[in-house]
């Protein structure tokens, strides 16, 4: 956790309801998240209650379970059939939740466990190979591209080997490492290939793809923290991704979440929603009505102004104008 005034501190549950809230008031952010910051303040076993319920109670968009075992992905089902009821949960999809891979090329006992879960209960999982290229992967692009497309059709598969119909996400999580410290980069090229090529692959199997978000290595709201999310982000919303975690508030490589970096990504994931809502072509996108206003010959600068504005403009510019 950080912020300008405490610096770098352990996050308690007034930090996660304040990131919930945040969210929801955020116009460029669809979901709730899941884990937004580790409430410290509560017992391992425990916490992961106050964290569904928080979401549940503080926003009404989409949210994701507890995947951390498989008892508390049956406390997240739980809690939703008391939102929405038991036969509208177990016919719809309410909760989505990341399942990682243990790469390379292994699913663990708490993942499988909890994709179990949410599986019979037909609510959506995020199978997503969590690689660090050099490291838990071939360093090429292309060979990192492979694992990830092996790992994530062995997760898919194995949903639908559990409830066949049970919504699944591609996802991926890709990130080169430093070769001087080990450490992961952000905002690399590599990546960005990676996202373009396993998007595709998505597109390709006919189904929706995860991936993404505000990343960066930087401890701080600063330059380098701007510079890498902005990287992550446009190439995620060029992607074409359907599912774009950690869009907001991530810093030193998603071991702190920050306050400030959250309102920074959460104002560019609004600014990146307005440019992927492409070209206006309606009347009002054209400024048909305006243009019919003012007639031939008028300064365009004044279409979709009002019209004391314009008027007072008029008096102002030079006759050839």
């Amino acid at each position: 956790m950080r912020d300008l005034d405490q610096g770098r501190r352990y996050a308690t549950l007034e930090d996660f309801e304040n990131f919930v809230k945040l969210a929801y008031m955020s116009p460029g952010l669809h979901h709730s998240g899941g884990t937004v910051c580790e409430p410290v303040n509560l017992p391992v076993n425990k916490r992961h209650f106050d964290m569904v319920y928080s979401h549940i109670k503080y926003s009404d968009k989409p949210f994701m379970g507890s995947v951390t075992a498989p008892e508390r992905a049956q406390d997240t089902v739980d809690m939703a059939k008391l939102v929405f009821g038991d036969d509208f949960v177990d016919q719809n999809t309410v909760i989505t939740s990341l399942i990682n891979a243990n790469s390379p090329l292994t699913f663990d006992g708490t993942m499988l466990g909890a994709a179990t879960v949410y599986a019979e209960n037909n609510q959506a999982t995020v199978i997503s190979p969590f690689l660090l290229a050099g490291a838990m992967s071939p360093v090429t692009v292309a060979g990192t591209v492979t694992q990830v497309l092996a790992e994530a059709l062995a997760g898919m598969a194995y949903v639908q080997l559990v409830r066949p119909g049970a919504p699944v996400v591609f996802g991926t999580f890709a990130a080169a490492v430093s070769m001087q410290s080990g450490a992961p980069t952000f905002g690399t090229p590599e990546p960005s290939l990676i996202l373009y090529a396993a998007a595709a692959l998505a597109r390709r199997l006919g189904v929706p793809f995860r991936s993404g978000g505000g990343l960066c290595a930087s401890k701080l709201p600063d330059a380098q923290a701007a510079y890498e999310a902005a990287n992550t982000l446009q190439t995620s919303a060029l992607a074409g991704v359907n599912f774009m975690l950690h869009t907001a508030g991530w810093l030193e490589g998603g071991l702190v979440m920050g306050y400030e970096k959250f309102i920074m990504d959460a104002d560019q994931a609004s600014i990146l929603g307005v440019m992927l809502r492409g070209v206006d072509m309606s009347e009002n996108g054209q400024a048909l009505d305006a243009l019919r206003e003012v007639g031939p010959g008028a300064h365009l600068s004044l279409i979709h102004i009002s019209e004391p504005t314009r008027r007072a403009c008029r008096s102002r510019m030079p006759s050839s104008a």
